[in-house]
């Protein structure tokens, strides 16, 4: 029988947003040196004739390029509308091509055993649909206004997951007489029609990433064995006239800016540095040679982005960095946050990983002189 998985990554993650501070939806987030839902999508294509990603075009084919995979279909403004959508694109196919049966999973749920596809999978011989699902196992209290309002019996209570199976053509029916419902659980067509739908055993292991917490224990299921590294960067530069003062991917406002061949931006080449350092690559000259013209007045954000990518590239991820600027002025402090959100964005983590502060050399030395700014800055790393 063919098999088809509708992948789902059309969310925002408006949880994991609020909680991490990370600006990039949590399926495009970084597991293991790959997006979260790329992960996804390699647990599936073992057992499924095709996979058909549904959400922003551009991430997803950004996301998944080299997977042999369906092109990507815009997604709803709701789960059930961009299960739709994946389910019209499906339909499209040549009649020969057409799914007997159809998955949906969530692109955030990155860890996906063979044995839980499996078990959907055999249940759809006897049952329209199929869910895996754990048993609640935690004692459920109701609550309001921060009291206990009362306790609710967890027999028979189970946590639903997915991937979640049913019949092609009976699913894509129910679809399109629902076109008014709004239903957050693909399962609940099929109950609405008074159809059975089993329930298979789930794994705990599938977790759907929502916090950051839940990225750690991914990481630890999914990824290799990382090793801790630390890396210490160093640069400075003398102030010039008649340039603009660029600190930390910043435009402050002062009467100088920094003397360089590349936009001089001590805080972001004192990182660069740090992790290239960790990585044991060099020094940010060796990438990116002064002697070059290619680098004259460049944005050091390009910098960055490089050393970020390498973390990546290498399998490995940034656990934290912590920058100190040396200078007598400007003030830093009310350009620290600003500072460590843009280099948290140049490096794809979380703020709360990025620490930005600034000292003075009590009037002594070039700095104290007011005749430059220094940073220094460590990063540690996790890499396999």
């Amino acid at each position: 029988m063919r098999v088809a998985a509708i992948l789902l990554a059309a969310g925002t993650g408006s949880r994991y947003a609020a909680t991490t501070g990370c600006a990039t939806p949590k399926q495009y987030v970084l597991l293991a040196g790959q997006p979260v839902i790329r992960h996804a999508a390699q647990a599936l294509l073992p057992h499924v004739t095709c996979i058909q990603p549904v959400g922003d075009p551009a991430s997803l084919e950004q996301a998944l390029t080299g997977l042999d995979l369906l092109p990507p279909v815009a997604g709803g403004e709701t789960r059930q509308a961009s299960v739709r959508a994946g389910l019209e694109a499906l339909d499209l196919l040549p009649e020969g091509e057409k799914p007997d049966l159809v998955l949906v999973h969530d692109g955030a749920r990155p860890y996906v055993t063979a044995e839980l596809v499996r078990n959907v999978l055999d249940a759809l011989g006897e049952h329209p649909g199929a869910i895996p699902a754990v048993p609640v196992a935690d004692t459920l209290k109701k609550g309001a206004h921060g009291v206990i309002e009362g306790t609710v019996p967890r027999d028979h209570l189970y946590r639903a997951q997915t991937p979640q199976g049913f019949r092609f053509g009976l699913f894509m029916d129910l679809h399109r007489a629902a076109a008014s419902v709004s239903a957050t659980d693909d399962a609940r067509l099929l109950e609405d029609a008074g159809l059975s739908v089993a329930l298979v055993a789930g794994d705990e292991d599938n977790i759907k990433l929502t916090y950051e917490g839940d990225l750690v224990r991914l990481e630890r299921l999914i990824g290799p064995t990382l090793l801790p590294r630390v890396g210490l960067g160093y640069d400075v530069h003398a102030f010039e006239e008649g340039r603009p003062l660029i600190l930390c991917g910043i435009n402050v406002p002062h009467t100088l800016g920094l003397a360089g061949h590349s936009d001089a931006d001590v805080g972001i080449h004192a990182l660069c540095d740090a992790i290239y350092g960790a990585l044991a690559e060099g020094d940010i000259g060796r990438h990116f040679p002064p002697s070059q013209n290619e680098w004259k007045d460049a944005d050091s954000a390009r910098f960055l982005v490089h050393a970020g990518q390498r973390i990546r590239e290498r399998g490995g991820m940034l656990i934290n960095a912590d920058l100190t600027l040396i200078c007598e002025r400007p003030k830093i402090g009310p350009h620290a946050q600003a500072m460590r959100q843009r280099l948290a964005d140049l490096l794809e983590v979380g703020i709360e990983r990025i620490s930005v502060k600034a000292t003075t050399s009590e009037r002594l030395g070039f700095t104290g002189r007011e005749e430059g700014i220094a940073c220094t800055a460590t990063v540690s790393v996790l890499v396999p």
